[in-house]
């Protein structure tokens, strides 16, 4: 009998169409004395890199500057045989050029306010550009379960 981590993983496939299928996104860096900074935010997936943007003087892009390294959660489910994620740990790139900024806060808004007609998504993504950082999160291990394939049964 296979081991229930081997039973409850994610295969690639149903991975990244779980991922694509939740809104926010639990970013965990280090502050200076080793503490975890954790924040939630929304995201885009870009050429299959998790992307998300933040102020430029935001705590967790000051964590990333000296020490690249984070970990990054999406998970749900309420009930403990519903509960499924992904966990990521990896580098932190980091983005200041304006024209690739407005392309990530473009994704970004198009990906969680679809409803915001693409001139006024432009014209947001542009503002956004002007204050923020762009983080492309380099995975370097993940990890993901979905205690739904359990069938209840623990």
């Amino acid at each position: 009998m296979p081991k229930r981590r081997d039973r409850i993983r994610m295969s690639q496939a149903e991975m990244w169409e779980f991922i694509r299928g939740q809104k926010k996104l639990q970013v965990a860096t280090l502050n200076r004395d080793g503490s975890p900074h954790l924040s939630t935010l929304w995201f885009a997936v870009v050429e299959g890199e998790i992307v998300f943007e933040t102020f430029a003087k935001s705590q967790k892009l000051v964590n990333l500057e000296r020490d690249p390294r984070i970990a990054v959660l999406l998970e749900d489910g309420s009930a403990y045989e519903e509960l499924r994620g992904v966990s990521i740990a990896g580098r932190a790139e980091l983005h200041r050029d304006p024209g690739l900024l407005r392309r990530f806060a473009a994704e970004i808004i198009r990906r969680n306010r679809p409803e915001v007609p693409e001139e006024a998504m432009q014209e947001a993504a542009a503002r956004m550009a002007a204050k923020r950082a762009a983080v492309v999160v380099k995975s370097e291990k993940i990890m993901s379960w979905d205690h739904r394939k359990l069938g209840g049964v623990y």
